[in-house]
């Protein structure tokens, strides 16, 4: 699914109310009175000032309109998600997480999750789930199952401000932008003759169970050891523990002609872990037919 052109800044603030509304209304699920009220607030220097803006909007509403936004979000692979009949963002953002095609099981656990939740605390389970993997997204709505009534309202208004947050910095550019984005890069170096490791092929996995692991991401490294692109960019890199693999034992056989088969190291695997979804997570390989580490860099 292709994204939307992003919109300018200078361009929504010279825009009329109803084209402001149609272009930020969705930012909020199913709230586009926050966008008729930032209307009115305008003009905005910046995309943080006019998020931060539109935040303040919600904060100074009512109770009745906040809790009429929590219960907006549809439930996480619930009956209506899997029908399409939400959101068109919601619906994207849940394909983006695979929730979209999971097992007859796994369906049956998500509506346990909601049904016990909804019950709970009169609302949806909501959770930015461009932010967590899959465990993690399964472990965070346990928890907060665990959790109090006015402590769970504030976590969810806290979590439809991540989801708006992102929303609105993918659709808007300009001066200012949000901290919505993170990276996982790599690169790697051959100890035995000092250079870059070129056409190593690099994959990354997310580690799902102890006995599933989801592909992210596969290349090989170009002349400098690196990769041409990083291999998560651009959006958040879910909360998961992650598996780098590295076929450092073909590098190794081009360069060193002579090594005994089956080489000593052949593929390399590096499992770590995302805490930081807005962080640099960059993760080298520093080898040698006979040894390697590695390090958390920038």
């Amino acid at each position: 699914m292709s994204s939307p052109a992003a919109l300018d800044l200078t361009d929504l603030n010279a825009a009329t109310v109803a084209d402001f509304v149609s272009a930020l209304g969705a930012v909020f699920e199913h709230a586009p009175w926050v966008a008729e009220a930032a209307a009115g607030r305008r003009p905005f220097a910046t995309v943080a000032e006019l998020f931060s803006a539109m935040r303040g909007i919600v904060e100074e509403a009512s109770d009745e309109d906040r809790l009429a936004l929590l219960t907006g979000h549809p439930e996480l692979a619930g009956r209506a998600a899997r029908s399409g009949d939400i959101a068109a963002d919601s619906v994207a953002e849940q394909a983006y997480a695979g929730l979209d095609r999971l097992s007859g099981a796994e369906y049956a656990r998500f509506e346990a999750l909601n049904a016990a939740y909804s019950d709970t605390f009169g609302f949806p389970f909501i959770l930015c789930i461009k932010r967590h993997g899959r465990a993690s997204l399964l472990r965070t709505f346990e928890q907060r199952l665990a959790s109090t009534p006015a402590m769970e309202r504030a976590t969810a208004e806290e979590e439809v401000f991540r989801i708006a947050a992102i929303r609105l910095d993918a659709l808007v550019k300009g001066e200012g932008r949000l901290r919505t984005t993170g990276r996982v890069s790599t690169h790697v170096l051959d100890t035995a003759s000092g250079r870059p490791a070129a056409g190593v092929a690099v994959s990354l996995y997310e580690w799902v169970s102890d006995d599933r692991a989801a592909l992210v991401a596969s290349t090989v490294t170009n002349a400098d050891g690196r990769t041409d692109a990083p291999l998560i960019g651009g959006r958040p890199v879910p909360i998961a523990a992650y598996e780098l693999r590295f076929g450092i034992g073909d590098h190794f056989r081009r360069t060193n002609p002579g090594l005994p088969e089956p080489p000593f190291l052949d593929i390399v695997t590096l499992r770590f872990g995302v805490s930081d979804p807005e962080g640099h997570y960059h993760v080298p390989l520093v080898a040698s037919p006979w040894s390697y580490q590695t390090y958390r860099g920038s």
